[in-house]
């Protein structure tokens, strides 16, 4: 029985019909798709200016034939009761309702049509074909997190067997939890990885310090895809020896749907088919693709709510080789609330600052993982786990890459800690500013 998919008929998401539509629109030519894409913008926004009372008065200056008048939505734009943004017709009891998980500091509940989140799962389902995944057969070593109350765990694990995975919490990262993680896969034939990058990143290490590769221990494993956190090339590296599979890299926003996913050419490509995204600049205007801006996403689907030039909060680069087709996501930057702001003016990305931290840290694998927290104008925290504390030429020398790279006016406190603080969902935050 093809389990997965008759879960989700079940929950009202039609996904033979999606798996349809959406073949028929990836077979379109590249001329007949971006007048597909023409069409869908336009139809998407007359649909809501009519049935939806939100965005009628949202979107009240809106020129159908000039997309620049249609106005930038935002989070805080949709932080008021769901029932008053929803579409005519649309009630949360005949739509999928979800939260996002809050790690851009500005959660909220939101809906997705039926048609609309059937066809966001014959997205993930076509992407992760791409490497042999079929949800209904290939069974899912899954690191995320999951509620400690009773009703909440125990559904996420009915969810979890319906779906073909087994769940491996990421509130407890030690090696003794880890020991038993690997006794899990020594016993079980996993098809697929998937979770946090930062759990993952934990578990790799924790092999690497056993000298051990994944791959031997559990011979079934063909990938594995992270997602929700940034991916950087050395942590990549890391997971590519110890994991011994390929590594995919995933960005989506559960308000959304998949954005991009790491193609077998190793480019990270775009959901076009029902997602239009653009980069902007701070005064609203598309960026020639090449340069770096804030990704601004239109859901083409979604009645039930509207998400029409959402500004998602990263900042990102589209690949000069994009097409309106085939967009390609050459870098995801980071969140725009999590900019660095330095003494002088000058502004960095903070992932970008959790970087350079990060190549001078880590050099001797003392520290098993670390955030960094700008707390004043002048004045960061570096927060780190660790087997031994930081020795004091440590501290000079982390202190003074910064100062290099950022500037002198800066102070940099240090806390060794017994265990990070995660998300509700079990996310770590790598850069936080907590500058208003």
């Amino acid at each position: 029985m093809r389990l997965f998919d008759f879960s989700l008929k079940v929950n009202g998401f039609d996904i033979d019909k999606a798996k349809l539509a959406l073949a028929k629109i990836q077979a379109k030519s590249d001329i007949d798709f971006e007048s597909y894409v023409l069409h869908q913008k336009k139809d998407i926004i007359s649909y809501h200016l009519e049935h939806n009372s939100f965005y009628k008065i949202f979107g009240k200056s809106i020129d159908l034939n000039h997309w620049n008048s249609v106005p930038i939505m935002t989070k805080r734009h949709l932080q008021q009761p769901l029932e008053q943004r929803l579409s005519d017709d649309f009630s949360p009891k005949n739509v999928y309702v979800n939260k996002t998980s809050g790690s851009s500091g500005d959660p909220f509940i939101f809906a997705k049509d039926k048609w609309c989140h059937s066809l966001t799962w014959a997205e993930i389902i076509n992407r992760f074909g791409w490497y042999g995944i079929d949800f209904n057969t290939s069974k899912q070593a899954r690191f995320y997190g999951i509620p400690l109350d009773q009703k909440g765990y125990y559904k996420e694990r009915l969810k979890d067997y319906f779906s073909n995975r087994f769940r491996f919490s990421v509130f407890d990262l030690s090696d003794d939890a880890f020991e038993n993680t690997l006794a899990k896969f020594k016993r079980t034939d996993f098809d697929y990885i998937n979770g946090y990058t930062s759990s993952i990143v934990q578990f790799a290490k924790f092999l690497k310090r056993k000298n051990s590769i994944l791959s031997t221990i559990c011979p079934s494993l063909k990938a594995c895809i992270v997602t929700s956190e940034m991916l950087f090339e050395d942590d990549k590296e890391l997971l590519e020896k110890h994991l011994g599979l390929p590594i995919i890299n995933e960005y989506g926003a559960s308000e959304l749907d998949l954005i991009a996913f790491q193609n077998i050419n190793d480019e990270w490509q775009i959901n076009s088919k029902t997602l239009f995204v653009e980069i902007l600049d701070e005064n609203n205007m598309v960026l020639p693709n090449g340069e770096e801006g804030r990704i601004v996403i239109t859901s083409l689907y979604n009645k039930a709510h509207p998400f029409i030039r959402y500004d998602i909060g990263d900042i990102g680069v589209l690949s000069k080789n994009s097409t309106i087709k085939k967009p390609i996501l050459k870098t995801l930057i980071g969140r725009t609330n999590d900019l660095v702001v330095l003494p002088s003016g000058k502004k960095a990305a903070g992932l970008t600052f959790y970087y350079i931290t990060k190549s001078v840290i880590e050099n001797d694998g003392n520290v098993l993982e670390f955030i960094v927290e700008q707390l004043h104008i002048d004045t960061f925290k570096i927060s780190y786990v660790s087997n031994n504390a930081l020795s004091n030429a440590d501290e000079v020398n982390i202190k003074r890459e910064m100062i290099r790279y950022l500037e002198p006016a800066i102070e940099i406190k240090f806390e060794r800690v017994e265990k990070l603080k995660r998300s509700k969902a079990g996310k770590l935050k790598q850069f936080t500013s907590h500058l208003n």
